[in-house]
């Protein structure tokens, strides 16, 4: 009895890591859907770029909600943070080809921010 116990615990937390590593997985391939384009101009690109109007408003700039973690922009910075469990991870400002293919800082205007970068 003790050891079908201890199997079945084993089993749910099993199963609870790889749903865990399987939302991150799908977060992070959600993360940009672009390629090409590397060098200055910035052209020719292929993909989809971010569709900013699926994000939502939030008070410091826009979130794009996912299974594990939430992908944080801040408006008036260009700061890219991550949220995993109420828990903010700062990643980087935005690069030139991000700014030129995704169009970041023209989503933050049209939101009603001033942004820096």
């Amino acid at each position: 009895m003790k050891r079908i116990g201890i199997l079945s615990l084993s089993a749910i937390g099993l199963l609870c890591v790889l749903l865990f590593v399987v939302g991150l997985a799908l977060d992070a391939g959600g993360f940009d859907n672009t390629e090409g384009g590397y060098e200055p101009p910035y052209q020719g690109w292929t993909g989809t770029p971010t569709d900013w109007n699926a994000s939502d408003t939030t008070p410091t700039g826009m979130a794009r909600r996912g299974y594990i973690a939430n992908l944080l922009v801040d408006c008036t910075t260009g700061m890219i943070s991550f949220e995993v469990y109420g828990q903010t991870i700062a990643f980087r400002t935005f690069s030139a080809r991000a700014l030129a293919v995704h169009q970041p800082r023209e989503a933050c205007i049209q939101r009603g921010f001033s942004p820096a970068f």
